[in-house]
């Protein structure tokens, strides 16, 4: 029987989760380089989970230095197989107050300064993101949120600005005719090479702020925004617990990216060398070692 791992990629304000008693901090190498910060293993309940704060603790890696790749590497090393980003947004709609969480399942790529692939050097693979969130692990933080009567918005899409500016007003208003929900610069390339990396991924963003289109936040303020952080960094800790404890009787066996890469390798296998092979031994070893 499959043993079913949880990751927490913790966003801006949630840098760990101090209720974990039980707690040892890993050091992990990749090919890629080094994750964020250290990954936080803790036992919840009597299982195993894993929690990396995305910026670092501290919050010291901007959006588009964030090695995204050694991220997703390290989480797999560990047996990861599952995945639920909590996210810091800026709210591109009326109906989305700051402290609403929304459940994403669509997401708009406007990053272009960031490695967004682990296939690029030798061995190329296509996987389809059509739907690039897990219906079962989405199905998981629905219970989980209603569990603490959080207000909350099931789907949604999310634009992944490059940042680490703000919006200008006219971007915020094209964003808004595009329908899209929320504002963030951290879940792309992130949903894309969790699953290259055929692991199931959720996301939870946070609401802190309207963007700017709204003519009461035309000047986004970092101390505001950080106080309604904080109040969601205690909603989703309480969240993160009952995830620990249902994500398991969500998971679907037939979740298109728990063999994905089956049908997305497309170098013939005499071009395939040994070093990126070996590179990709974690991401990719199920089906390159056949």
């Amino acid at each position: 029987m499959a043993i079913n791992k949880l990751a927490i990629i913790g966003g801006s304000g949630l840098y760990d989760v101090e209720e974990f008693k039980e707690r040892e901090l890993l050091d992990i190498n990749t090919p890629w380089g080094k994750p964020s910060d250290q990954i936080l293993k803790t036992k919840y309940n009597s299982k195993d989970v894993y929690f990396l704060p995305r910026h670092g603790r501290g919050h010291f890696v901007s959006p588009s230095k964030i090695n995204f790749r050694a991220n997703i590497d390290a989480l797999k090393q560990l047996g990861v197989t599952d995945i639920v980003s909590v996210s810091a947004v800026g709210s591109l709609k009326e109906e989305l107050p700051p402290g609403k969480f929304v459940i994403v399942d669509q997401f708009i790529d406007r990053t272009f300064a960031r490695n967004k692939s682990f296939f690029d050097e030798d061995i190329v693979a296509h996987v389809s993101m059509a739907h690039p969130t897990s219906k079962g692990l989405m199905n998981a933080c629905e219970d989980s949120i209603k569990k603490e009567n959080i207000q909350y918005q099931r789907g949604g899409t999310y634009v992944v600005m490059e940042g680490p500016q703000f919006s200008t007003l006219a971007e915020s208003n094209l964003y808004r005719s595009w329908k899209a929900d929320v504002i963030g610069m951290t879940n792309m390339p992130e949903a894309k090479l969790a699953r290259e990396a055929e692991m199931r991924y959720a996301s939870v963003s946070m609401v802190t702020d309207y963007d700017c289109w709204h003519p009461d936040h035309e000047n986004v303020d970092v101390q505001q925004v950080i106080k309604v952080l904080l109040d969601n960094a205690a909603k989703a800790k309480n969240m993160i617990k009952n995830l620990i404890d249902n994500f398991e009787n969500h998971i679907d066996p037939n979740d298109p990216t728990n063999n994905c890469l089956d049908v997305a390798i497309i170098t013939a296998p005499e071009k395939r060398s040994k070093k990126t092979i070996d590179k990709l031994n974690t991401i990719a070893g199920r089906v390159l070692n056949k």
